[in-house]
């Protein structure tokens, strides 16, 4: 399919990882893709895709972006994060703000511009990234987990409401993917960062594209209302293999 045939798909958190991979995959597939980021500067380009500056934790910023967007029958809410591993005594209260203001509140934002054009389409996708740590909470990741436990429950929720609409609502869990996330978690600490995917093959950010293209491909009647995505190296949160 040429570009626009499958219509617009906005993706949040695109400058890297799941979020330009999941551009490029949704632009291969034949959708114009609309994609935001802080890091303007790093968002992908190419045949089927336009981007521009956007902070889904910012009000004006997301009014500002979405003015530009006519018409959307996909919204990838990928825009999120973990920061730290604080335990609950000693959580850092600003880290947790943030978390939650940018994979909770920051979805809210995108969904109270964009359902109206979603719903408009005749056939509107709504793909939350989630992540195994908000359906499995464990020791370290209170912050993390909380965050995404309110995204998952947001994701219930909407597609509650939406269930007389036209939109279906999905909600994509991936678990170990290495991308820049857990460099951004530990503040940089690169050395650190390896360390999380050592003697394992976690995913990559292409593996979760993949996923995500398949969900908002399927027929219209047909909804992958959740997908937990694992490496084969890993059966739970904290349950991994680790070759020698």
């Amino acid at each position: 399919m040429s570009a626009s045939d499958r219509g617009v798909a906005v993706v949040t958190g695109a400058s890297s990882g799941i979020g330009a991979a999941t551009a490029r995959r949704l632009a291969a597939e034949g959708f114009e893709v609309v994609v935001g980021a802080r890091r303007a500067d790093r968002l992908p380009t190419g045949d089927g895709i336009r981007g521009t500056y956007l902070d889904v934790t910012d009000d004006e910023s997301v009014a500002s972006f979405c003015s530009t967007i006519w018409s959307c029958r996909v919204l990838v809410n990928n825009a999120g994060g973990a920061l730290g591993l604080d335990p609950v005594a000693a959580a850092d209260l600003d880290g947790w703000r943030r978390m939650w203001d940018t994979n909770v509140l920051g979805t809210v934002r995108m969904l109270r511009a964009l359902l109206p054009a979603l719903e408009a389409s005749g056939d509107g996708h709504v793909v939350n990234v989630g992540s195994i740590a908000g359906v499995e909470p464990y020791v370290g990741g209170a912050g993390y987990n909380a965050a995404k436990a309110g995204l998952h429950a947001l994701t219930d929720v909407l597609r509650r409401e939406t269930v007389a609409a036209p939109v279906r609502v999905s909600e994509v869990l991936p678990g170990l993917v290495e991308t820049e996330f857990s460099v951004v978690r530990f503040a940089g600490d690169a050395e650190r960062a390896t360390k999380v995917y050592e003697g394992l093959t976690p995913l990559t950010a292409d593996d979760v594209a993949d996923v995500i293209a398949y969900v908002v491909t399927r027929p219209a009647h047909v909804n992958l209302a959740s997908v937990l995505l694992l490496p084969r190296d890993q059966a739970a949160a904290t349950v991994v293999h680790r070759r020698d």
